[in-house]
């Protein structure tokens, strides 16, 4: 048996087991649209011979799909990817404002729709255009008919409504409460599917916020557990934006509010973000706070904790001091140290680069100040002696370095050493 099918000038004949094949292709998808009007008549004028009625209907079905998974995504993502101004709120706005070829596009990049299918389904929109929207051309082809609803069934029909995405503004409604549930699993689930767009609105928004003096103390502690999870998830150029707003801020000379931007930023290991510029308004006091309280323990002990705090994103012309001020404090005078300060100094010479070991051997050789004091205490130059071993055993160091550092831990060249930095 065949179908026989009338065409303007021709009568095209199709097997009934390819027909069959047809039909069943046209059932494989979600079980909730198997009473979709459109997909109901696609079978029906299918059985009736219409390849060119089968294409609208199907395309009809695709259409009518994307339009409820958009809505279901976030329409308000839709309208300011695509531009529409918050147009577009109810379906029939759809039918009013958006053609297929936007619809198509606009689900992509709210992530309604990957990559492959937004291909896709702009060929099946093309083949609906040529053969249902213009009746003069020539007759479909079994298999462009079968190609294409495979196609629509495989990315669109057969996949599950996409996960909604969060609005930011109820979002953080709901952090400024103590109803919010501080789960990792979720603030990263619900952060990462946000499109760049959102991510862009919810971290400045954070941002803004933790800055404000009348932001609620629930809502600084939340944004404080948000903040880590959403930046981790945040392109290099949000990241980017985020570090020119600190350095906008901190020329601003509004001292609370650097501060809250900064507590903010260290929080995240952020000031890598932010200008040359303003990591020396940053670190050059903390330094100098540091050299000028040499010896006090107690100030010693809170200056190297914020230096840890700070980073390693030290400006290079800083280095030199940042190096000298942590060596001196750790290495103490006539036997005595900072117990506070000397584990976290340890912590820091476990990260140095080759360029702070290097400020560091200069240190050792030309500082007039920590050459008398490891001359003067075997236990000063012991404590030296430590902060070298931790760079040999912790960071791969230039020879030339390795060498001078080698000399220094080694008490059976004591005398050697002492030679060499004379």
């Amino acid at each position: 048996m065949s179908k026989e099918i009338q065409g303007t000038n021709k009568e095209i004949r199709i097997p009934q087991d390819k027909v069959e094949h047809l039909q069943s292709e046209l059932t494989n998808i979600r079980e909730e649209l198997q009473n979709s009007k459109y997909i109901k008549e696609a079978i029906k004028v299918l059985a009736a011979g219409g390849l060119r009625s089968t294409i609208g209907n199907y395309w009809n079905a695709v259409v009518d799909d994307l339009r409820k998974k958009v809505m279901h995504r976030s329409l308000d993502l839709f309208n300011k990817e695509m531009g529409y101004n918050g147009k577009v709120k109810t379906y029939e706005d759809f039918q009013t404002y958006v053609v297929d070829f936007d619809l198509i596009e606009g689900a992509f990049k709210i992530g309604a729709i990957n990559w492959e299918a937004k291909k896709l389904l702009h060929q099946a929109r093309e083949t609906r255009n040529i053969f249902d929207g213009h009746p003069d051309s020539s007759d479909p082809t079994l298999f462009k008919v079968f190609n294409m609803v495979a196609d629509c069934n495989r990315y669109v029909l057969s996949k599950d409504f996409p996960q909604t995405i969060i609005d930011t503004n109820e979002y953080i409604l709901q952090m400024d409460s103590a109803d919010y549930h501080k789960n990792e699993i979720a603030a990263e689930q619900a952060f990462t599917d946000l499109p760049e767009i959102y991510k862009n609105e919810l971290a400045n928004k954070l941002y803004s916020l933790y800055q404000q003096d009348n932001t609620s103390t629930v809502l600084n502690a939340n944004i404080e557990f948000c903040y880590p999870i959403l930046w981790k998830v945040l392109p290099k150029e949000t990241r980017q934006l985020i570090g020119k707003r600190f350095d906008k801020d901190v020329v601003s000379g509004n001292r609370p509010k650097i501060g809250k931007a900064l507590d903010l930023l260290i929080l995240v290991n952020g000031l890598r973000y932010t200008s040359l510029a303003s990591r020396k308004i940053i670190f050059e006091p903390s330094i100098k706070f540091l050299e000028d309280n040499l010896d006090n323990w107690e100030a010693e002990g809170r200056a190297v904790k914020h230096l840890k705090r700070l980073g390693t994103v030290i400006p290079d012309e800083l280095k030199e001091r940042y190096v000298a001020a942590i060596t001196k404090t750790y290495v103490g005078h006539s036997g005595y140290y900072s117990f506070n300060a000397s584990p976290i100094i340890a912590e820091l010479f476990a990260t140095f680069d080759n360029t702070l070991v290097e400020a560091f051997v200069e240190l050792v050789k030309t500082d007039p100040t920590l050459k008398r004091r490891i001359r003067s205490s075997n236990k000063q130059f012991g404590r030296l002696q430590n902060l070298g071993n931790i760079l040999l055993s912790e960071i791969t160091i230039k020879d030339d370095l390795k060498e001078f550092l080698e000399l220094m831990t080694d008490n059976n060249k004591n005398e050697e050493f002492f030679k060499e930095i004379k």
